[in-house]
């Protein structure tokens, strides 16, 4: 009798123990892929912020830098260059050959000739100057046209508000990670079938990183699939190999 007791009772556990594994194994890959995403937003989101940071420093210096200390330091000590525009050409002026760049020149030859003859007036007034008195201008039919060039604080004007001088150095550590950098390659010397030099660049995070202390099987069998499907095992932008529009894989 005893001996059916604690058969009985084995048979539960075997039992209880069984329906944990199902459940187990039901609940991990759906509690891992929950803490994937929400990991993955905080990766993308400082990858599209280096993204950001790398398309304006090739934009001023003509290449892509592989070194993120130099990348921080070009947002907290370059100004950001801009154009406050006021008018517009029409499609006659278009059509007898004026172009934004020719305009903008004319403006600065009547600006200077103004300043000569006006040296402590502000702008405000050189433009309702010239407006009024210079003959290229008058000719042109550029009365009411302005180009100001400005310079700003590049953080702001790249993040709006988002990041400042302070923490915008946070973006280049890989988030749930002990302040591991993302990895970063350039190719500056990439020329196409054409003959056009094209800048690269790919930034990224490996699985390893960032989900390093989840499931280990699943991080295991993640890779594993990723691989053989000849995908990047992680989050990255850009591509080293060919030109993509620094697209990020998530993409």
């Amino acid at each position: 009798m005893k001996a059916k007791i604690i058969y009985r009772i084995l048979l539960g556990i075997a039992a209880l123990f069984l329906a944990y594994v199902c459940i187990d194994s039901v609940v991990t890959p759906i509690k891992f892929e929950e803490k994937r995403m929400e990991r993955e937003a905080a990766v993308i989101k400082n990858l599209v912020a280096l993204r950001t940071a790398q398309a304006e420093y090739k934009l001023i210096k003509g290449h892509y830098t592989a070194d993120l200390d130099s990348l921080i330091l070009f947002l907290k000590t370059t100004p950001k260059k801009e154009v406050m525009k006021e008018g517009s050409l029409s499609d006659k002026q278009l059509e007898a050959g004026l172009t934004e760049y020719k305009a903008t020149k004319m403006l600065e030859r009547a600006l200077a000739k103004a300043k000569a003859k006006m040296k402590d007036a502000d702008k405000d007034a050189l433009y309702e100057y010239i407006w009024a008195n210079d003959r290229e201008i008058k000719n042109n039919g550029l009365q009411g046209f302005r180009r100001d060039t400005i310079y700003e604080n590049m953080i702001a004007v790249l993040y709006k508000g988002e990041y400042d001088a302070d923490n915008i150095g946070d973006i280049v550590y890989i988030p749930y990670t002990d302040n591991l950098r993302y990895e970063v390659e350039v190719n500056n010397t990439y020329t196409t079938s054409q003959g056009i030099r094209v800048p690269l660049m790919e930034m990224r995070a490996h699985y390893d990183t960032y989900l390093h202390d989840l499931d280990n099987q699943e991080r295991v069998n993640l890779i594993d699939r990723e691989t053989k499907l000849d995908h990047y095992p992680g989050l990255k932008v850009g591509d080293i190999i060919a030109p993509n529009n620094n697209a990020g894989n998530w993409e």
